[in-house]
């Protein structure tokens, strides 16, 4: 485990340990008699041919080469181990009936090892225990101790006790580590294997832990802010560690990373955190901690410099940065700005960065990009109880007229729909996140409520939201223009088909309080949208389409998910049989009341076929439990379409079902089973759904 942070020992006077070898005390003494001084009366020899002085007695006979070696025990330790290097200090295997293992104050005595619990070659299975660190063990301890220990890594397989012996010894390293990192430098860890508890198979080899006294600061010096100016009372209060605290590594380093943060969006692009050095004095407990700093100059932003502007230019780059010339140097405006370039799609790879202006004041921004390529053609399957096959397939080229102008070519061949579309869009329109928008569609659809030739024109302008920038407000305004022949059970009652022509300038405002686009697991979401209408068939009326829409999404546990949603629409200003078919409210299918067929709900004719109306409600309950990478989704769903103004909740249409999720990167994919409780005649008695994302 490697930290960053260096720490240096103050060496104190103490006296030998009485565990040092014989021999570096022999090679003590002789070193200590070789440097006493020479007597006084004592004189150097003159010459060569002088004879020296004897050599003085240090007290060791000379050994005896003839007589057979001798070999003396040294004391046993109280844990006899039975594996390979048995006698480590660092952990052991106890025999089956090994008594607890001695403390200093007891005489070692050596315990004999069991035959029932003898290394025989033999594999077992065994669970690990940590003892006597309850009090320190934080979820960052515990996680990297079994990210790190190999006890853990191999606790899935049987290992004979020679392997176990050697794992214990090297987790004891890792501990004496992990402790050592939390400030503990004095820690006692003692590690051994025991046989299984009564009823159980499995060896249980713990670790008994004494981590001892944790060291505290004695000082820390943060080196080098003051020539921060203003700045540096802040800056200080970016690094937490103060005299006093412990010596936690981890506290340290998170730290060093919070000042680095700190000064990089405080104007100092150049800015330079060293690492923390710690001085450890054993004695004394402590620690004295120094970090310098090297700020490197106060700096606000320049300009954008852009080598290569065939994707788009260094203006339109500024227009979608959140920051201005002259603004204080942020690296969170720099990494935005990265991203926003990212989630246009035109680059394959973006490079920022900053270059320093060369006066002393500002910070230029570099930015290096490789472009993507810019076609893409995607495909769509999907099918649904009602609503049939359905395939779709569009042809887009996103940078058809740059900066960031592009054309979509859009087909859908299915069941109950036939359309070609011609889109163009234009994003950062003006603005960051601002999108416009143009669409030319033609499209054929036979629905049971109504078949619709349709030729619609249409643009709009929005602030979009997207899985990178997921905003909190989304809104929309637009314009309609919609020629449509169109037929229903009205239209046979007046002989034929009737054709419309409509202009519509519809608005929507959202709230998005959730924690997720696709799979929301917490929060709310919060829309309405209003479509003032008028409309030409024989005669010219007006006419107002309004909607609201609510969900919330509540975790129960790390499992589950709540979800709730409620849908309420309205048409004033006119009557039903007026409102051109495919401007009506209606419910039943895969985004709407599950269970049922697609717009099956509400009032029909005399064919059993749906007629639509003014006024919709719908609600909906599910719960989400994922397992990994599936999940299972329990819903009930509800919902009715009345003709008046407003929705009548007497006559609401029941639907219930199992849904399956399969969680990909890219968003859940959906399957949904469902079925009709209180249908009416002709309903299926189940519905399936296919589709992406949740249901809402």
């Amino acid at each position: 485990m490697t930290t960053g942070l260096r720490t240096r020992c103050r060496v104190s006077a103490r006296p030998l340990c009485a565990s040092l070898l014989v021999a570096s005390l022999l090679l003590a003494c002789g070193i200590a008699q070789a440097q006493q001084p020479l007597p006084a009366a004592a004189e150097p020899p003159s010459s060569p041919d002088q004879a020296l002085d004897p050599m003085p007695d240090i007290g060791v006979d000379w050994p005896d080469m003839g007589q057979p070696d001798t070999v003396v025990p040294l004391p046993a330790d109280p844990v006899v181990g039975t594996g390979e290097d048995s006698a480590s200090a660092a952990g052991s295997v106890q025999p089956a009936d090994a008594q607890p293992a001695a403390t200093d104050a007891d005489v070692a005595e050596p315990v004999q090892q069991s035959a029932a619990f003898a290394d025989t070659g033999g594999e077992r299975r065994y669970d690990v225990v940590l003892r006597g660190v309850d009090a320190i063990a934080d979820a960052q301890f515990t996680t990297r101790f079994n990210e790190l220990s190999v006890l853990r890594q191999g606790a899935g397989k049987p290992a004979n006790l020679a392997q176990i012996n050697r794992r214990i010894r090297e987790d004891s390293d890792l501990l004496e580590r992990l402790l050592r990192a939390k400030g503990y430098y004095a820690a006692r860890v003692r590690g051994s294997a025991a046989p299984p508890p009564p009823g159980g198979d499995r060896l249980v080899v713990g670790f008994d832990i004494t981590p001892g006294t944790q060291y505290l600061l004695a000082s820390v010096d943060v080196l080098g802010l003051a020539e921060t100016g203003e700045r540096e009372a802040a800056l200080r209060a970016a690094f937490p560690p103060k005299a006093g605290d412990p010596v936690d590594a981890d506290a340290i380093l998170a730290g060093q990373q919070s000042l680095t943060t700190a000064l990089g969006e405080s104007g100092f692009p150049f800015a330079k955190v060293d690492e923390p050095e710690v001085r450890i004095d054993h004695e004394e407990r402590t620690g004295d901690l120094d970090i310098i700093v090297t700020p490197g100059g106060y700096r606000s932003f320049g300009t954008i410099l852009l080598d290569d502007d065939d994707v788009f230019s260094a203006r339109h780059l500024q227009r979608i940065a959140r920051f201005h010339p002259g603004d204080t140097y942020m690296a969170s405006d720099v990494e935005d700005l990265r991203r926003a370039i990212v989630a246009t799609g035109l680059v394959s790879s973006v490079t920022l960065t900053p270059k320093d202006a060369g006066d002393g004041e500002h910070v230029d921004l570099a930015v290096d990009v490789r472009p993507a390529p810019p076609r893409t053609i995607a495909g769509e399957l999907g099918y649904g109880t009602g609503e049939g096959y359905r395939a779709e397939v569009n042809w887009q080229h996103r940078n058809f007229f740059p900066p960031e102008g592009a054309v979509i070519l859009r087909g859908v061949l299915g069941t109950q729909e036939q359309t070609a579309s011609f889109t163009y869009r234009r994003n950062n329109f003006k603005a960051r996140d601002h999108v416009l928008t143009g669409l030319l569609s033609v499209s054929n659809i036979r629905r049971d409520a109504y078949d619709a030739r349709t030729i619609t024109l249409s643009g709009g302008l929005e602030r979009q939201t997207n899985i990178l920038f997921q905003k909190k407000w989304v809104w929309r305004i637009g314009g309609e223009l919609v020629l449509s022949d169109e037929r229903d059970s009205f239209s046979r009652i007046v002989g034929g088909r009737r054709t419309f022509f409509i202009g519509a300038v519809p608005l929507s405002l959202t709230y998005d309080g959730s924690d997720d686009l696709l799979n929301p697991s917490r929060g709310f979401r919060l829309g309405g949208r209003i479509s003032p209408e008028l409309s030409f068939q024989n005669k010219t009326f007006s006419y107002a389409r309004a909607q609201l829409d609510g969900s919330l999404y509540q975790p129960l546990g790390d499992r589950t998910v709540v979800a709730a949603r409620a849908r309420f629409g309205t048409i004033f200003g006119s009557q039903v049989s007026e409102i051109a078919p495919s401007r009506r409210f209606y419910a039943g299918g895969g985004g709407s009341v599950r269970g049922y067929g697609y717009q099956a709900i509400g009032p029909r004719d005399s064919n059993n076929d749906p007629i639509g109306g003014k006024s919709l409600a719908e609600f909906a309950l599910e719960a989400r439990v994922r397992f990994g990478a599936l999940g299972v989704v329990p819903f009930v769903d509800a919902g009715n379409i009345s003709t008046s103004f407003l929705p009548r909740f007497r006559d609401l249409r029941i639907g219930a079902g199992m849904g399956v999720r399969y969680y990909s990167n890219f968003g859940p994919i959906r399957v949904d089973v469902g079925t009709p409780i209180n249908p009416q005649r002709g309903d299926p008695r189940v519905a399936v759904y296919v589709s992406l994302g949740q249901a809402f």
